[in-house]
């Protein structure tokens, strides 16, 4: 089984970024910032926040779902709010999105919230909610369930360091992992967690078995070119002992985002 998990960045590379996802084919993608506007038809639209205007691919959702037609799509919205065409308010949805190639069947899974609630009438101050998505699949190759789940952590303008927000984020986070997973049966967590490897949610993820891939092979930077800043910190992929990692890549080239996306084949 191939997995990616990648943030989207709101699919401002999007050509790179689908260009790549069609080569690679994953059994299993999960996306973090991702957009979809079910009233608009345009391909780009701007989101700006503190001075800063962003092109977001107005129906990021649809377009990859078109790119992997093979593929069944899962949309998870945390929140919406307005993004812009000039200076028209276009009302938007953005959260998480996978999508499981149609001979893995979903056996059960949960959507919540683990930080915040849903915001209807626009994105709310920072921190903003944040959610995750747990799926449990049939593997039929390996004969038997696995779980996957995917979240985009909380954003502290302060930081990446614990808060507690943070901690009661990973709290709730293995909470609602736990409601799908089933033990003994294999378990992958991965997203953009906006924390440091030194984070209390990794002590946390450990009570359900999960180690972390991302510093276990040396990887000390999850970010692309696009990203300015320090540090290189935000995406990780924990796995438990029930998973055979053949192969784990954070894949440097090509760049398709502002993070870089994490790349897992299981025997």
């Amino acid at each position: 089984m191939r997995i990616v998990s990648l943030n989207a960045w709101g699919g401002r590379l999007y050509e790179a970024m689908v260009s790549y996802l069609a080569a690679c084919d994953p059994d299993i993608l999960c996306l973090q910032e991702v957009v979809r506007t079910p009233d608009c038809s345009l391909p780009w639209l701007d989101y700006r926040d503190d001075g800063a205007m962003l092109p977001q691919r107005a129906n990021l959702f649809d377009d990859i779902a078109a790119a992997l037609p093979g593929h069944d799509p899962f949309f998870c919205q945390a929140g919406q709010g307005n993004l812009f065409d000039g200076e028209t308010p276009v009302l938007s949805q953005w959260g998480l999105a996978t999508f499981v190639r149609r001979r893995f069947p979903v056996i059960g899974q949960r959507q919540d919230f683990i930080h915040g609630s849903f915001l209807a009438q626009g994105w709310g101050e920072h921190p903003r909610a944040r959610n995750v998505h747990a799926l449990r699949l049939y593997d039929e190759a390996a004969g038997r369930p696995m779980t996957i789940a995917h979240l985009h952590g909380l954003r502290d303008p302060a930081g990446k360091g614990d808060t507690p927000a943070r901690e009661r984020q990973a709290e709730t986070l293995a909470g609602i992992i736990a409601g799908v997973w089933r033990e003994g049966e294999p378990l992958v967590v991965c997203g953009d967690f906006n924390v440091l490897p030194q984070s209390v949610t990794f002590e946390v993820l450990r009570t359900l078995g999960l180690s972390d891939l991302v510093t276990a092979h040396g990887h000390t930077d999850t970010r692309t070119s696009h990203y300015r800043k320090s540090p290189r910190f935000a995406d990780y992929m924990l796995v438990n002992d029930a998973v055979e990692v053949r192969s784990f890549e954070v894949v440097a080239e090509p760049e398709i985002s502002d993070h870089r996306a994490l790349l897992l084949e299981t025997r």
